[in-house]
């Protein structure tokens, strides 16, 4: 399905639990298949995914990434995500509190590699 680069794999020790980070995987982009065509913020949450997932990494930066990614997975939301035009404000807001907080560590082959995902993930739409 989605092809993963090896340095992409895990989250770094201390950072998630293997079957957190499986769920939130596993979650993450179920949910993106489903809203990626309404998220204008799309490829700077998958460039995040992809970051927060490196091994090059830094630690703080893979937590303040996947803190921003389990909010954008989890089923309670400040707004809901079914509210049009309103429901991806608050994801799009954490999401870009945590890029601006991490915005030096996320390089351009992680926006590549979330270009390339966004593209699998339209055809298959």
């Amino acid at each position: 399905m989605f092809r993963r680069n090896p340095a992409w794999q895990h989250a770094g020790p201390g950072v998630e639990a293997p079957h957190e980070e499986a769920r939130l995987r596993r979650d993450f982009w179920a949910k993106l298949k489903r809203v990626a065509a309404q998220l204008p913020f799309a490829e700077d949450l998958v460039a995040a995914y992809y970051c927060a997932f490196d091994r090059e990494t830094p630690g703080h930066v893979k937590v303040a990434l996947i803190g921003a990614l389990a909010y954008f997975v989890l089923p309670f939301d400040a707004v809901a995500d079914i509210m049009p035009m309103l429901g991806f404000a608050d994801d799009a807001a954490v999401l870009a509190t945590a890029l601006r907080l991490v915005a030096t560590h996320v390089r351009d082959t992680h926006r590549e590699a979330a270009r390339n995902a966004l593209d699998r993930v339209r055809e298959t739409a």
